[in-house]
């Protein structure tokens, strides 16, 4: 016989109540990181609440509920190793096609000091050109400006932040034209 949504809320309600602490124990006990027992508790609780037409009564209920807390753990773990596994080789990939850029730091903070002395406006238009990678057409998306407004206004900052690193009165190899060629070169080529 089919439960009416009243009655079934009613029965998984009398079900959580009186097992919550005992499955939260459970998962307490088995996992490194309570926030991990969280999970596995609720996700528990919610294979009871689909399952709850055919999970036995009366004092067979406790063990039912531990089996699906065990195979929530299970399936949580191997999620655990999945997400370590890829983590591990994506640092292992990216500590062979990511370049060391160590050597740039004192360049990048001089850089970064330089743009803060723009305006907010040229930061924003130079932070999305040098840093995220975008041409005048994609700055004016994000901007939600024309690119025939966005073209100047980049090769304007352009202009303002190369000026600021050449007229900068720091030691050797802070000015523009000691920097490596590939910020030399984004700072002065032509906006396409």
């Amino acid at each position: 016989m089919a439960l009416s949504l009243d009655e079934r809320e009613r029965a998984f309600r009398e079900v959580y109540a009186a097992h919550f602490d005992a499955i939260l124990g459970f998962a307490l006990r088995r996992v490194d990181r309570p926030e991990d027992a969280g999970d596995v508790t609720a996700d528990t609780f919610l294979v009871a609440w689909r399952r709850l037409a055919h999970a036995p009564q009366g004092p067979d209920l406790r063990p039912w509920l531990y089996g699906v807390a065990r195979r929530v753990l299970a399936n949580h773990r191997r999620g655990e190793r999945r997400r370590s596994a890829l983590g591990d080789r994506l640092r292992r990939e990216l500590s062979t096609h990511v370049p060391d850029l160590s050597d740039d730091v004192v360049q990048r903070a001089d850089v970064i000091d330089a743009m803060r002395r723009l305006s907010a406006r040229d930061q924003e238009v130079l932070e999305l050109h040098l840093w995220e990678g975008l041409e005048s057409r994609e700055i004016a998306e994000v901007l939600g400006l024309a690119t025939a407004v966005v073209r100047p206004r980049l090769s304007r900052a352009r202009t303002r932040l190369r000026e600021l690193l050449d007229n900068d009165p720091s030691p050797p190899g802070h000015h523009l034209s000691d920097r490596p060629a590939p910020l030399t070169a984004e700072l002065t080529r032509k906006e396409r």
